[in-house]
């Protein structure tokens, strides 16, 4: 972006009513965020869901200032701003109505083509917890998957610092600006995650660790990824909210069980009992369901089925798996640019018709 591209979006980003659902709308409404404050009253309120509160909040040339600031910061730092729109913003969040408009990024992150899982859970846990995820991502370390987390105690500095004694990848998503680190006493491993992963936040450096911040970090470690994994947790952990954003994504999530007696089981075992969890016991159950493969033999391929009629949208959608492979049913929407309710009917007509499967993992692949 440049520096005036990313000032108007900030700008916009400070504007009383605007969250990133509604910037959203009104950017591709309009173009862009400097279309945006350059519109007339009828332009904006014509917007469905936009009334005129909007148009006169957009009035406000103080968030101007404000976004002079943080341009600088962020210019000054060495921070990567990532626009919605741009081709290096992670694919899996642009399928989340409420992900970030920009999200600040420092380090070296690379999630193109990449297998990514979230590790949650406890700040508190325990000996069973630890050795359980130390054994998950060694076990997990020839797939080379990015393993993102939260950089807070407990489990989330345990998977950042397993990740990168296996040598792969790892984020941290902080709830704050990229101008602290918080705790503190996880600065130690800061420049190492930056030389293999890096930092992740949609806040700005004026923003602190305050405890509605990290209610909306959840949301960006569980839409980043293809899992959210649920090491342990108490029954009322924090962490729960973000099983329950993974669900509303329709994201895989998994959860290690422990016996009942033990607290910091107890929300595991919940998303379990109340099936908003997959039983996760070792790394061949997430290897299977997310269709995960170590040694992928390469296969024949396969005609399509004589005298199988398909209409445009549904000959768009095989020869997009038939060049491709397997894919995700939020990534086939937004290759072959139809909304998800569609493809997700137009798939269950396919695979009636014998043209594609279903596989672990919510994938799909031509036959």
């Amino acid at each position: 972006m440049t520096d005036n591209e990313l000032l108007n979006v900030l700008a916009l980003m400070r504007i009383e009513g605007v969250g990133d659902i509604v910037a959203k709308r009104l950017i591709n409404h309009l173009g862009s965020a400097e279309a945006v404050f350059n519109a007339k009253k009828m332009q904006i309120t014509a917007i469905e869901g936009i009334g005129e509160m909007v148009y006169n909040n957009l009035k406000n040339t103080t968030v101007f200032r404000l976004a002079e600031q943080e341009v600088k910061f962020i210019r000054e730092n060495t921070i990567t701003p990532l626009f919605y729109q741009d081709a290096q913003y992670p694919d899996r969040l642009k399928h989340c109505i409420d992900g970030p408009v920009v999200l600040f990024t420092s380090g070296n992150i690379n999630l193109e083509g990449r297998k990514t899982i979230s590790i949650v859970g406890t700040r508190q846990m325990t000996s069973y917890g630890s050795d359980f995820c130390k054994k998950l991502i060694e076990d997990l370390a020839p797939l080379n998957p990015v393993i993102i987390s939260g950089f807070a105690y407990g489990v989330d500095i345990h998977a950042h610092a397993i990740a990168m004694e296996q040598g792969l990848q790892t984020i941290g998503v902080v709830a704050h600006g990229l101008n602290q680190v918080y705790p503190k006493t996880h600065k130690k491993y800061v420049a190492k995650m930056e030389e293999n992963g890096g930092f992740m936040t949609e806040f700005w450096s004026t923003s602190n660790p305050d405890r509605e911040n990290f209610v909306k970090r959840n949301r960006i470690v569980a839409g980043l990824s293809e899992a959210t994994i649920f090491i342990e947790s108490a029954d009322k952990g924090g962490s729960l909210i973000t099983a329950n954003i993974a669900n509303d994504y329709n994201r895989d999530v998994f959860a290690v069980p422990g016996r009942i007696t033990d607290k910091y089981s107890m929300g595991c075992n919940n998303l379990i009992k109340s099936q908003r969890a997959n039983v996760l016991t070792d790394a061949a159950d997430l290897i299977y369901m997310l269709n995960w493969q170590l040694n992928e033999e390469k296969k024949k391929p396969v005609q399509k089925q004589l005298f199988v009629m398909l209409d445009d949208d549904e000959q768009r959608v095989y020869d997009f798996l038939q060049k491709n492979g397997k894919e995700l049913m939020d990534l086939i929407a937004l290759h072959c640019e139809m909304p998800i309710f569609k493809i997700s009917s137009l798939l269950l007509n396919m695979e009636l018709k014998g043209v594609i499967r279903p596989l672990p993992g919510k994938l799909f692949e031509a036959i």
